[in-house]
């Protein structure tokens, strides 16, 4: 801390239910000027229910109970919601995870800065506020509106817009989620930058360890609506003392240390379901009756503190060799793609999104397609699956020809081929249940019975590791990690040859991810499925993909095995998409035998 005291301070912080059930329970934090927060968990774990406390706020059905919030000389009122509004913006400012649908759609991007600046903006201020994260400070661009812009482009705006009354405490809510790595490491950048120089002090909300850890001096883990670890974040990070943030860490795949991910076992513990105990007790591999007993105090050394009872014995992290890549050398083509152009036509033009696109994938093999956003790897993965039709080029699968619209192609060639889409808010139907949503293909596409097909589904829920019973419940009664799952099974109840997955991974929870990442590699060891994966995650290519294709502006700009791309990257665009990916091997200090350096050349 310095001599002008903590920038925030945070004391016995509870929010409740309506029904007065805790959400997040006694969370202490401090915070010097210039210093950032990093406050991590699954989703549940109560983070950005504790983000939004700092703001005095609390969403519908719930309300701040108990706590203070200290902001410089500056208190929060946290049961008065008229006098906290006063000081958002002006002593603490919020950034949110979706630029798209926070910044207002009708205001201009100079609009939208003159509308968040207290006693008015000049045109100079506006100027200056553009340059301060790195955004053209032109008429033209002042005049877009936020769906004329990137996604880069719209967080950008947002930090503006949080930083147009100088505050001294910025909150961000996993404002990079679905950027791709360029993308993501200049806001990072911004963000760092920022910080030292208008001295403010950040929170930054997250579930991304790796992200993490490039901008927080400490880190805080939460789990079950308390903070289970809290200490510097090279320390924490290397040498986890709670289980829960050694699950966490080894969740996390890594494209300089080739390392097999293991998932959590079991799911993050909902509100109603809360142990009396310790609330990871249940998932827990250190797991002991006196667990139970009650929540265990958070003991403290002055530079580490941790929630457990049986922090000594957590075992140090180590790293295993990665069993990717088991698909035999001489294994016969499925999928072959030779001179692919798409394009998309409006109205009297026509922007050509992928040309001239041309690889094979073999059976049991898993080939990823890797670019920043615009760099066209999902229209050519949605091409692949019938859904835009080309403009050129051949396509087949086994040897027969794919039509370019999913109507021209036979019923089993659908069949063999199937796609598991990012949004899975989206792709599943909400009136429909589990278990009727996931046993449709093997109807419609392998006339099973209605009878067969139930339980043909019920085998593959329990196959992508969902609870007994959840073939009931609805789409909107579910995680996003669930839907995801659900999306998977509801595509393997095909019976594919090919799965395409198209960034699926982008918004799980680091643990769910793994999951995912497991539940991929046994597919393709037990039933021979070959993967399309399509994903900006150069860590998540490292654990599962045996090939890489590299794309910029709709082109192939470099291809090869994993190995070859990440080791010895020829191609400027792969050497720069490597150098953004953030590397947990960075700051941790494995133990344990096998894991794979990636030399400093592909760094």
């Amino acid at each position: 801390m310095n001599d002008h005291g903590p920038a925030l301070k945070v004391t016995d912080l509870t929010v409740v239910l309506e029904s007065g059930r805790p959400v997040v329970e006694h969370v202490d934090l401090e915070l010097a000027p210039r210093e950032t927060l990093g406050l991590v968990g699954e989703s549940g774990s109560g983070k950005t229910t504790t983000g939004y406390a700092l703001l005095g706020f609390a969403r519908p059905g719930m309300r701040i109970a108990s706590g203070e919030v200290q902001i410089g000389s500056e208190s929060i009122a946290l049961h008065d919601e008229k006098a906290a509004r006063r000081l958002r913006g002006r002593v603490v400012s919020h950034v949110p995870q979706d630029p798209a649908t926070s910044l207002n759609p009708a205001l201009r991007v100079t609009a939208a800065l003159a509308d968040m600046r207290a006693g008015g903006a000049t045109s100079s201020w506006v100027t200056d506020s553009l340059t301060r994260v790195q955004l053209p400070a032109t008429r033209e661009f002042g005049r877009r509106f936020p769906h004329e812009l990137s996604g880069g482009q719209q967080q950008r705006v947002l930090i503006a817009c949080a930083l147009a009354n100088e505050p001294p405490l910025l909150v961000l809510d996993e404002p990079t989620t679905g950027l791709d790595v360029v993308t993501q490491a200049r806001i990072l950048d911004e963000i760092a930058r920022l910080r030292d120089q208008r001295e403010v002090a950040m929170v930054y909300v997250s579930h991304d360890l790796a992200v993490v850890a490039q901008v927080a001096d400490r880190i805080a883990v939460m789990y079950g609506g308390i903070v289970v670890e809290q200490g510097p974040t090279s320390e924490l990070l290397s040498r986890p003392r709670h289980p829960y943030t050694r699950g966490l860490v080894s969740s996390i795949p890594d494209h300089r240390v080739r390392k097999v991910v293991r998932g959590i076992p079991g799911v993050a513990v909902g509100i109603a379901d809360r142990p009396d105990g310790c609330p990871f007790a249940p998932r827990c591999p250190q797991v002991v009756p006196a667990c139970s007993a009650g929540v265990p105090e958070l003991a403290s050394d002055g530079v580490r503190s941790v929630r457990c009872i049986r922090a000594d014995q957590t075992p140090p992290l180590s790293s295993l060799e990665n069993t990717s890549g088991s698909r035999p050398a001489d294994a016969a083509t499925l999928l072959s793609v030779e001179g692919l152009r798409v394009a998309h036509h409006g109205r009297g033009t026509t922007v050509v999104a992928a040309e001239d696109i041309s690889f094979e994938v073999r059976v049991g093999e898993c080939v990823a397609l890797v670019g920043e956003s615009g760099s066209g790897k999902t229209t050519i993965a949605r091409a692949i699956a019938g859904l835009h039709p080309p403009d050129g080029g051949r396509m087949s699968l086994g040897g027969e020809e794919l039509a370019g619209a999913v109507r021209g192609r036979s019923r089993e060639l659908r069949r063999r081929c199937q796609m598991v889409f990012q949004n899975p808010y989206e792709s599943l139907n909400p009136r429909r249940r589990v278990i009727d949503e996931v046993a449709r293909p093997a109807r419609l596409l392998r006339g099973m019975s209605g009878r067969d097909a139930r339980a043909e589904a019920e085998r593959l829920l329990e196959r992508v590791r969902l609870p007994a019973g959840i073939g009931r419940r609805f789409p909107t009664e579910l995680s996003g990690g669930e839907r995801q799952r659900i999306a998977i099974a509801r595509a393997l109840a095909a019976a594919p040859s090919l799965l395409i997955c198209d960034e699926i991974t982008s918004a799980l929870d680091v643990s769910v991810q793994a999951a995912v990442i497991e539940l991929l590699t046994e597919l393709r060891r037990d039933l021979s499925l070959s993967l399309v994966f399509i994903t900006h995650s150069l860590p998540v290519v490292a654990s599962l993909a045996d090939r890489v294709l590299i794309l910029h502006d709709g082109q192939i700009c470099e291809e090869g095995s994993v190995e070859q791309v990440f080791q010895t990257p020829r191609h400027e665009r792969t050497q720069q998409l490597l150098q953004a990916a953030p590397a947990m091997s960075d700051l941790v200090e494995t133990t344990g035998g096998g894991a794979q350096q990636l030399p400093a050349s592909s760094r």
